[in-house]
């Protein structure tokens, strides 16, 4: 009589139930409004990946309780790292569209890794304030209540824009939208994203880059999950 095997969740790593790239809507209002493609992209990344997030989460500990925050994160790490050195691999033999689309898929990857992390150390991946770490962890806003605020115009313009449709795209190259996201994805902006289509050299460099950025990007998260979470003051309160 064989032995009954252990839940399948007791190992799982996560699974890309949502979009593996940013959604056509999304890259719609990126390239339309690139000044704000970052946190255009934190937002939507809350909306669309923090349900997956807290579900791999919530599926990990039912099959393993007890497991350690720690674990879940190293398998969380491992995953998303692999998948951001594979789109670097594809996106260096693409010339410079490919590129751009590379950190774009990179910067929606590592989100997906951020959320990922925020739930291994039970942190809501959902709440909206993760749109802010995901700004700061990723260097595109040094301080949280700058996030904030670019976060604010942001989902103004998105509003803005369904009412009255996006504006227009005239005069914005692809290359700006580029810089952005590599700003965001931390791979050096334009000079290092250019650096990915020099022929006979794009495909090491992107996946040397896209890894080497994820993992210290996973390494920025983790400290800052480890943390006691000290509830955001009111304006007002303890006055």
């Amino acid at each position: 009589m064989t032995e009954p095997q252990p839940p399948a969740a007791a190992s799982e790593e996560p699974t890309a139930d949502g979009p593996i790239e940013p959604p056509a809507g999304l890259w719609d209002r990126m390239k339309s409004d690139p000044q704000y493609a970052p946190e255009h992209l934190a937002l939507e990344a809350v909306r669309r990946l923090g349900p997956e997030a807290a579900r791999w989460a919530e599926r990990s500990r039912a099959g393993q309780p007890g497991v350690p925050p720690d674990e879940l994160a190293r398998r969380a790490t491992r995953r998303f790292v692999n998948l951001a050195r594979l789109s670097g691999a594809v996106s260096g033999a693409a010339g410079l569209p490919g590129a751009v689309v590379d950190v774009g898929v990179l910067a929606w990857t590592q989100a997906r890794m951020v959320l990922h992390l925020a739930a291994a150390y039970g942190i809501d991946p959902t709440h909206h304030d993760r749109a802010t770490d995901l700004l700061v962890l990723q260097k595109v806003h040094k301080l949280a209540e700058t996030a904030r605020t670019a976060l604010g115009v942001a989902a103004g313009r998105e509003r803005a824009g369904a009412l009255f449709g996006q504006p227009t795209a005239a005069g914005r190259t692809f290359l700006r939208l580029g810089v952005k996201l590599a700003q965001m994805a931390g791979v050096g902006a334009a000079k290092r994203m250019v650096a990915k289509v020099v022929p006979g050299a794009g495909v090491v460099f992107g996946t040397w880059a896209n890894s080497a950025a994820t993992k210290e990007l996973a390494g920025r998260t983790q400290a800052l999950y480890r943390q006691p979470r000290v509830p955001r003051q009111r304006s007002g309160e303890g006055m």
